[in-house]
C-alpha cells in the first residue's frame, strides 16, 4: 500500500512554464516546494473579478450633495452656538411664568387665547422685587441653593480619648 506522505506541489498552486521553469529547477534547493501563490479557480468561488455586474454604492441622503452640504458634515467647527436673553425679555418671561395658571373651560364659538398678553417692558430689578413680594420665593424649610463646595473643610474638634494606661507618658489625643 503506496501512500504520498507530501502533497503535490501543482495540485493548487500556480507552477513556472517554460524557460522559467527550467530556471527553477536549475536554481531551486528542493523542487518539490510549491510556489505559494493559490489557484484562484480552487480556493475562492466565484473567482475574483469573474462577475459582470460593477457595484455601485447604495443612494442616500448623505450622497446627495445639495442636500448634504460641508458646513453641515465638519465637525471641527462646531462651536457653541450663543444665546442672548436681555434684561428685558428676561424680566418679561419671569413675570409671565410667576403667576399660577388659570386654565377655564372652552366656550363654543369663542376664540382661542393662546397667545399670551403683551407685557409692558419692565425693568429685571423691579419684575424679582415684585415676583418675591406676591410669593415668597426662600422661607426656611427651602433655602436657596448652596455653593458647591468639593471638599468640606476640616475642623479639628477632639473626640474621646484612646485606651491607655491610667500613667502612660503620652497618651493618644484623638480629633475627629
Amino acid at each position: 500500500m503506496a501512500t504520498k506522505k507530501a502533497a503535490d506541489s501543482t495540485l493548487y498552486h500556480l507552477t513556472s512554464k517554460g524557460f522559467w521553469k527550467k530556471f527553477r529547477d536549475a536554481v531551486v534547493v528542493n523542487p518539490e516546494i510549491s510556489t505559494g501563490l493559490p489557484l484562484a479557480t480552487e480556493h475562492r468561488y466565484p473567482p475574483p473579478a469573474s462577475r459582470p455586474e460593477k457595484y455601485s454604492t447604495p443612494a442616500t441622503k448623505a450622497s446627495d450633495p445639495a442636500q448634504n452640504p460641508y458646513w453641515k458634515r465638519d465637525v471641527r467647527r462646531v462651536y457653541p452656538q450663543l444665546s442672548v436673553v436681555s434684561q428685558s425679555e428676561l424680566s418679561s418671561l419671569l413675570i409671565e411664568h410667576s403667576r399660577a395658571k388659570a386654565v377655564s373651560a372652552p366656550a363654543e364659538g369663542a376664540e382661542k387665547a393662546d397667545v399670551p398678553a403683551e407685557t409692558k417692558e419692565v425693568d429685571l430689578a423691579a419684575a424679582i422685587a415684585t415676583i418675591t413680594k406676591e410669593n415668597k420665593v426662600y422661607t426656611e424649610a427651602r433655602l436657596p441653593p448652596a455653593i458647591p463646595i468639593p471638599h468640606a473643610k476640616w475642623h479639628p474638634a477632639v473626640a474621646e480619648n484612646a485606651p491607655h494606661t491610667p500613667y502612660s507618658y503620652w497618651p493618644m489625643t484623638l480629633y475627629r
